[in-house]
């Protein structure tokens, strides 16, 4: 276990933003992971879970209490069939590294969301996806520590109350409460099938592929974030920085009738917020030391903001324009690192 002092949050978020935490407490195994939370309440300080940073932001006053990192690594298979494979996965493994795990394996579930940033134990949190794919799909259960109870505790898929970017980890009285530890995930051997994406199909087309292998449609989602998405360890960003909107059938009607695109689906209805402010004329367009990406308009590019008012303003701003223009609300993605909210 590793403990530092006076850590900016600007050096350990993908933004870099934020001033000074008390502590950043590095954890490599369960046992140090309750060795460091027993040293936050020992101090009686609040307590934050953080995976690389790359969907946080910094406050400028800091935090001030104790900032734990989730290194804790390794891949078990508990069980495999000629068709199923059942795999836990520590918190602290990058979760493109599980992707290559699971599709050099040739299993379907999560090869669409392959190079998005962060670690497995945060995937969960915001029920991250992309092309189609969530985490919810295949996650069978998470092993955390439940720092309200003070013990470990295993949670089921169900009782995770997820929707789009949305868990008990990141909402409501059970936000921030628990400190993943393992998860472990169920998938199947198959391909995914049309409709695709609109990018993902283009790419799909123009290079001919029509064998939709998980290794094929990693391969080709990796392309495709290659050309579109910063890298966040050389250009400080957040990933996908405003939500994309699920609709009803009858919102999506309208969305339609404005000549809005949605994309349908058995599941859900979804708008994609890049394309609103591509069609706001925002793309390329910088405020407050923040550029809307000339590439992939969903991501914001630190290019100069000094602060994390500096990117409020920049949000704001951005919001209203495409309120003006869309009606739609666009809201940030990213969570900000704070002290978790108390409740009776």
């Amino acid at each position: 276990m590793i403990i530092q002092e006076n850590v900016p949050l600007s050096t350990i978020t993908t933004m870099r933003l934020g001033g000074p935490a008390d502590y950043v407490v590095d954890v490599e195994s369960v046992d140090e992971a309750l060795e460091a939370i027993e040293f936050a309440e020992e101090k009686n300080l609040p307590i934050y879970f953080l995976g690389t940073g790359a969907n946080s932001l910094g406050l400028d006053e800091g935090f001030r209490g104790v900032i734990i990192r989730n290194h804790i690594k390794g891949f078990e298979i508990l069980s495999e069939t000629g068709n199923e494979i059942i795999v836990k996965a520590g918190g602290g493994e990058i979760w493109d590294d599980f992707v290559e795990y699971i599709t050099d394996r040739g299993y379907s579930g999560i090869e669409a969301m392959s190079k998005i940033p962060g670690t497995v134990g945060a995937a969960p949190v915001q029920n991250i996806g992309a092309y189609g794919q969530d985490v919810s799909n295949t996650l069978e259960s998470v092993e955390a520590f439940d720092t309200m109870l003070d013990e470990y505790v295993e949670i089921p898929a169900k009782d995770c109350d997820f929707s789009y970017r949305h868990s008990i980890f990141n909402s409501g009285e059970t936000s921030g409460r628990y400190f993943i530890l393992n998860c472990t995930f169920r998938f199947k051997k198959g391909k995914l099938t049309p409709p695709f994406y609109n990018s993902l199909q283009a790419y799909l087309d123009e290079h001919s592929i029509t064998d939709y292998s998980p290794k094929n449609i990693r391969q080709a989602v990796s392309e495709i974030r290659a050309g579109k998405l910063p890298d966040p360890a050389a250009i400080a960003s957040a990933g996908s920085f405003f939500k994309n909107f699920i609709l009803t059938d009858a919102e999506a009607d309208e969305a339609e009738k404005k000549g809005i695109p949605v994309y349908r689906s058995a599941t859900e209805n979804k708008v994609n917020t890049g394309w609103l402010l591509e069609n706001a004329g925002l793309k390329g367009k910088s405020f407050h030391g923040f550029k809307v990406s000339d590439k992939a308009a969903l991501i914001l590019i630190n290019e100069s903001g000094e602060s994390y008012a500096d990117l409020k303003q920049a949000e704001e701003e951005i919001a209203k324009i495409v309120y003006d223009k869309y009606g739609f609300k666009i809201e940030p993605e990213p969570v900000i690192i704070k002290e978790r909210e108390q409740h009776d």
